[in-house]
């Protein structure tokens, strides 16, 4: 089902989302086949999952496409983002979807379960500094089970390699602007397209009193996810998938 009845399309919605974060991120869908490459492999094809900032429910989507059996519980404080996810989702008994701030230390109380076979986030991550992720890191070293999975696919920039940097970003910058021209909306653009909608303006006015325009976070390397994440409790941790901007961090509890 993903027309309420509101009459708002939220399929519609959730696909605008996601062509929306493919002009930031063209391989976006790679990163999720990886991702959930490597929940079949540690967990298997029926896993209990928390996707964590959840937006739309993206992950949501492609695991319950690939794993009929799954379940999820999505967590997320953008009222407007969790308004899409819900509607996209109503009436699956498969999914669960949790309002919380993760910079709250008591979120973790509002989940229907104590314990997770993954917990897999994208693209999210990066709105948080270094310290709070951390803490954050602490907390899902608590939530996943024991022989679980963590995985992280964001933004992860290495300061050691600032030519290569600045290259990479030129030339993907050159990329999303033959994009824009040939009609594809930017953030800001989707954004604005939310707040005329008669059901989202609400919730999109009050997801940027939470959050302001951008993000601030610290966005560091995918070495200081892994050894932040063994710091946690995870055994082991490393990249397993990487774009020249991007990496998939994976760690096994």
């Amino acid at each position: 089902m993903t027309e309420t009845a509101t009459g708002t399309d939220w399929q519609s919605w959730q696909q605008s989302w996601d062509r929306q974060q493919e002009w930031y991120m063209p391989d976006r869908e790679e990163r999720f086949r990886v991702m959930l490459d490597m929940v079949e492999a540690v967990v298997g094809p029926e896993p209990r999952v928390l996707d964590l900032a959840c937006g739309t429910g993206s992950i949501t989507d492609r695991l319950l496409t690939r794993f009929p059996r799954a379940s999820s519980t999505g967590v997320d404080l953008d009222p407007a983002l969790l308004a899409i996810a819900r509607g996209t989702f109503d009436g699956d008994d498969r999914v669960t979807f949790v309002t919380a701030d993760l910079k709250d230390p008591a979120w973790p109380g509002k989940l229907p379960h104590t314990s997770y076979d993954a917990v897999l986030t994208a693209t999210a991550l990066h709105w948080l500094h270094s310290e709070p992720l951390a803490a954050l890191y602490g907390q899902l070293g608590q939530l996943v089970r024991e022989g679980g999975v963590f995985m992280n696919a964001d933004h992860m920039i290495d300061t050691d390699t600032p030519r290569i940097n600045a290259a990479e970003r030129a030339q993907r910058h050159a990329a999303m602007d033959r994009a824009r021209a040939d009609g594809a909306l930017d953030w800001a653009q989707w954004w604005a397209l939310a707040a005329k909608d008669p059901v989202l303006a609400a919730p999109t006015a009050e997801r940027f009193r939470i959050y302001g325009e951008h993000a601030d976070g610290d966005m560091p390397s995918p070495r200081w996810h892994a050894g932040t994440l063994r710091e946690a409790g995870f055994g082991e941790a490393r990249t397993v998938w990487a774009s020249p901007s991007d990496s998939l961090v994976l760690a096994v509890k």
